[in-house]
């Protein structure tokens, strides 16, 4: 499996787009709007590849005083499990250490908190929705 930073408008990009529409919102009735799209021309695009497939993706917004903010994390319905997030957090982790953040933040889905937690993430707000979903606050200091 190789871990890597993938550029807006590439071809790999738009198979992140597919994935998570097919994980993250076709789900929940959801798609994305141009202006989304657009907007992730900023942010660290991270993807996870055997050969050229993609089988999961995250993405890293900067945010003010030192913290990144994990978006849109997604892997394969076929492949979860098997530790392809694990490997695309630590991976997204060293990036957003690597470039001077020292909090990496995200809004979890709630089915999702118990896998955070496990890589050493706090929940830090109480429950919400969003997407249509309830999700958590959650937090880790980077070292």
């Amino acid at each position: 499996m190789a871990l890597k930073i993938i550029d807006h408008g590439s071809p790999e990009y738009n198979q992140m787009i597919r994935l998570r529409d097919d994980i993250l919102r076709r789900p929940l009735g959801l798609s994305f709007s141009q202006d989304e799209l657009d907007k992730e021309k900023e942010e660290i695009l991270i993807g996870a590849f055997e050969e050229e497939k993609m089988l999961g993706c995250c993405m890293l917004v900067r945010e003010e005083g030192g913290t990144a903010r994990l978006r849109q994390m997604a892997v394969s319905n076929n492949l979860q499990g098997k530790g392809i997030g694990r490997a695309l957090m630590i991976f997204a982790e060293n990036i957003a250490r690597d470039r001077g953040f020292r909090r990496l933040t995200m809004h979890a889905r709630k089915t999702a908190v118990g896998f955070y937690e496990r890589l050493g993430y706090e929940v830090t707000s109480e429950e919400f929705q969003e997407v249509t979903i309830p999700h958590f606050v959650m937090e880790k200091r980077l070292r």
